[in-house]
């Protein structure tokens, strides 16, 4: 966070996205700078920047730009623009009194955001796994998980807080995943087919994990490689394995090179299909014969399409 105020061209720096983006969430959202000087150019104040930050992490993660504004505009002003921080404000921001922003996530969101704030992992994990028993990995991923995730990393990037509770219900979704998994072991007579890899130092592989989790409920097997999956290492599974169809999952920009998924498209054992999923991949930049599944459902009857096809092949 910053106390002076900054340029556009600053604040485009910060935060790694081109000044017309700025301008553009400004012109649409309401989302611009704030301190004006007489015969100067209007600067971004620190609220500023942490709106925009909150801004640039959820449209990162796929949320749409009015619904990521709406957000922003929600959240609460830094302490750093408030002044001298009082001890209510030093508790809020060690997590104190503070709550978890769901939306209209429901009930179970809220219970869930309450856990987590009061770091109880025991309820935080029993409140995931009685979600995927009722409605389904997808329905939990969807309509539970996500808008509490995003209302921490909302809340960490308002305030530098929260960085425990992110870790802690992180490792209560992976261990419920994995969980789903092992109770759904691979069917027999079918040769895992769908390969789940991050791409090349992608380390955010929590929405792989809920692939995984919705293949294995679905009866599709699938071989998981996990986060920061170098290129070579990629080819490497494919040749040795023969994927019928391999998802490559890229959160950030940074990570989301297309020459990753020109170099699946050129392998010597080509996958039938090559999913560039999450929010880092632009569909502009995708090589042709790359598909972009819209969210986790999607994905997912993309892979028992596959499958299915596979079986039609082999009866005939």
């Amino acid at each position: 966070m910053v106390d002076e105020a900054l340029s556009a061209g600053a604040v485009a720096r910060r935060l790694g996205i081109a000044v017309t983006t700025l301008r553009t969430w400004h012109q649409r959202y309401g989302l611009g700078p704030s301190e004006h000087v007489p015969g100067h150019h209007r600067r971004y104040t620190a609220a500023d920047l942490a709106r925009l930050e909150i801004m640039n992490r959820l449209t990162a993660e796929g949320v749409s730009p009015a619904e990521a504004a709406r957000w922003a505009r929600q959240a609460p002003e830094p302490v750093s623009a408030r002044g001298p921080r009082t001890a209510r404000s030093r508790s809020a921001r060690a997590g104190g009194g503070a709550t978890i922003p769901v939306n209209r996530a429901g009930p179970v969101a809220r219970g869930l955001a309450r856990a987590a704030m009061r770091l109880d992992a025991a309820t935080i994990s029993e409140t995931i796994t009685r979600s995927i028993a009722t409605d389904g990995v997808v329905g939990t991923w969807d309509r539970l998980l996500r808008p509490v995730l995003v209302g921490v990393g909302e809340r960490h990037a308002a305030t530098g807080a929260l960085i425990e509770v992110e870790h802690l219900i992180s490792r209560c979704v992976s261990a419920a995943f994995a969980a789903v998994v092992a109770a759904r072991p691979a069917v027999p007579g079918r040769p895992p087919r769908i390969l789940l890899s991050c791409a090349d130092e992608e380390q955010h592989s929590l929405p792989l994990e809920a692939l995984a989790a919705a293949l294995a409920e679905a009866g599709v097997n699938h071989r998981m490689l996990g986060a920061r999956v170098p290129v070579a290492a990629l080819l490497d599974a494919v040749d040795r394995t023969g994927p019928a169809a391999v998802v490559v999952w890229s959160h950030t920009r940074i990570t989301a090179d297309p020459a990753q998924l020109v170099a699946l498209l050129s392998a010597a054992r080509r996958p039938l299909l090559v999913l560039a999923a999450g929010p880092g991949w632009r569909a502009d930049t995708l090589p042709a014969g790359v598909v972009r599944p819209a969210d986790l459902a999607e994905a997912v009857s993309l892979a028992i399409a596959v499958r299915d096809s596979l079986d039609r092949s082999a009866a005939s």
